[in-house]
């Protein structure tokens, strides 16, 4: 595989790294040094397209219950990024 840079990194200089990309560089993305992601070059051959692996549930989200929140979503996803 290429190189190996953390989630950071991609958001602060991501045209960079989308321009590596394009130019047939393969990147590994991490968070807390846990590989999440791999960037690679779109497939040479026209038409040719990444596998597609159909998920094994469908479906059933229409089906869960509505949660009424006594404060704004946001606060919650700050607290898991750790932004606070």
């Amino acid at each position: 595989m290429g190189r190996t840079i953390s989630d950071h990194e991609l958001r602060n200089n991501s045209s960079a790294m989308l321009h590596d990309v394009q130019a047939g560089e393969t990147i590994a993305v991490t968070n807390n040094g846990e590989v999440v992601a791999v960037l690679v070059p779109p497939p040479l051959r026209p038409g040719a397209v990444l596998p597609i692996q159909r998920a094994a549930v469908k479906g059933g989200f229409a089906d869960l219950p509505r949660v009424q929140l006594d404060h704004p979503l946001k606060d919650d996803l700050d607290d898991l990024r750790g932004d606070r």
